[in-house]
């Protein structure tokens, strides 16, 4: 696999923050991955890029914990966060924050919930803060913190219900942002977005790509795919299709294999665009 090099943790650690070792998943009668095999390391910012169908949405629950992989036949775990197979919920939060459409969905229904709550209940893993949390002044402030980092202070005393789509996305980051994780997986983190509102978003990502944090975005939009990102896994039917240097794999001639129509690439500025 034609992988770029990466840093490994500051602390020594060199085990890959996700790894998927020959990973199957069915649905129904449907074999969603196909013994998909890929490892990203700490530090290591990617595209998971693909057509609709072809298996980021199902990759993303393994790593969330809402489907488990086929198990296989020498017993080994085919699913590994950061070198382990198995998790405790809270400490798997402090490493791996989690955004998505869903996630948002379930913040800005049903019942109200203002936005400081909503950060501040990241760390109880609840929707909003129950008569036995208790926030404490450290809590407190690191909510403060992930909410000013994302642009977000002005939001504070607001119903999640109330704001725009770009605006509670940059809610739920600083939810995640809470527990200081050292990656995040972002799920089609621009749907719904507007031109203006999406360029405003991606420099966010941008900034904590420079702080830090790891970013796994997974998107069908090149026009997404940050500067930071220079790994890019491409995904089709189950199956690593191509990975590699955002260089060898934003071409027209891969795009064209990807999505099955004849696409151009251009570049603008820092970022690729395509067009038919």
């Amino acid at each position: 696999m034609n992988r770029p090099d990466a840093s490994p943790l500051a602390d020594g650690t060199d085990a890959p923050l996700l790894e998927l070792d020959q990973a199957s998943v069915m649905q129904g009668t449907r074999l969603v991955l196909d013994r998909l095999s890929l490892a990203i390391a700490p530090g290591e910012h990617t595209a998971l890029l693909g057509p609709n169908g072809s298996g980021k949405s199902t990759l993303v629950k393994l790593v969330t914990r809402q489907l488990y992989p086929l198990a296989r036949k020498d017993g080994a775990a085919s699913v590994r966060l950061f070198g382990r197979a198995r998790w405790h919920v809270e400490e798997l939060r402090s490493l791996l924050g989690i955004v998505s459409p869903a996630l948002q969905l379930d913040f800005t229904s049903d019942a109200p919930l203002e936005v400081f709550d909503a950060v501040a209940s990241g760390f109880f893993a609840a929707r909003g803060l129950g008569l036995d949390h208790r926030v404490s002044p450290g809590m407190r402030q690191r909510a403060e913190e992930a909410l000013a980092q994302m642009g977000a202070t002005h939001l504070v005393g607001r119903p999640m219900a109330s704001l725009s789509t770009g605006e509670a996305r940059r809610v739920l980051i600083a939810r995640a942002l809470v527990h200081r994780p050292r990656a995040l997986l972002l799920d089609e983190p621009c749907t719904g977005l507007d031109p203006a509102t999406r360029r405003h978003f991606l420099d966010s990502l941008r900034a904590l790509a420079r702080g830090g944090t790891t970013l796994l975005l997974v998107t069908h939009h090149i026009e997404e795919i940050l500067p930071e990102i220079d790994r890019v896994v491409m995904l089709r039917e189950g199956r690593v299709l191509r990975d590699g240097r955002k260089a060898d794999t934003l071409t027209g001639e891969a795009l064209s294999e990807l999505f099955g129509l004849p696409v151009q690439v251009h570049r603008r500025g820092d970022y690729y665009a395509a067009s038919l």
